[in-house]
């Protein structure tokens, strides 16, 4: 049984891929360094998909996503290396992922990226995080 980081992305078929259904993550555990200082990063990572065949397998997630806590990463390069990833690895109808890291020097990012399949018809999904008003993170 593997527990190293790892960059690969292990998927499971979709249990009903005739229909559109919403899977959503919080990952709070993430981490990279700051390319500039070399000091950690830390965010937490909001996932929602819509599948088409494939879901992505939950283990093999978190490996990957510990695999960045070694690499110096800008905030908007790594949010979107890893929405790349995913969009690659799971072919989804839609996928959203939002990184919301901690403050550092009194700025706090959020960094949101979005896929829609080509033709798919659905609806989105709800927002199921809200920006919470003191700027520290997301609310149910």
């Amino acid at each position: 049984m593997t527990t190293q980081p790892s960059k690969t992305l292990e998927t499971f078929p979709s249990p009903a891929p005739a229909r559109d259904y919403t899977i959503r993550m919080r990952l709070p555990e993430f981490t990279c360094l700051c390319p500039k200082t070399g000091q950690p990063d830390f965010a937490t990572l909001y996932l929602e998909y819509v599948p088409n065949k494939l879901c992505v397998e939950l283990k093999s997630l978190k490996l990957y996503i510990w695999s960045f806590r070694d690499e110096g990463k800008f905030h908007e390069a790594v949010t979107n290396e890893i929405f790349e990833d995913l969009v690659r690895t799971t072919k989804p109808r839609f996928l959203r992922l939002t990184a919301v890291f901690n403050v550092r020097g009194g700025v706090y990012t959020h960094v949101s990226v979005e896929h829609r399949a080509k033709g798919w018809k659905g609806a989105l999904p709800p927002a199921a995080w809200h920006v919470d008003p003191t700027g520290q993170g997301m609310t149910p």
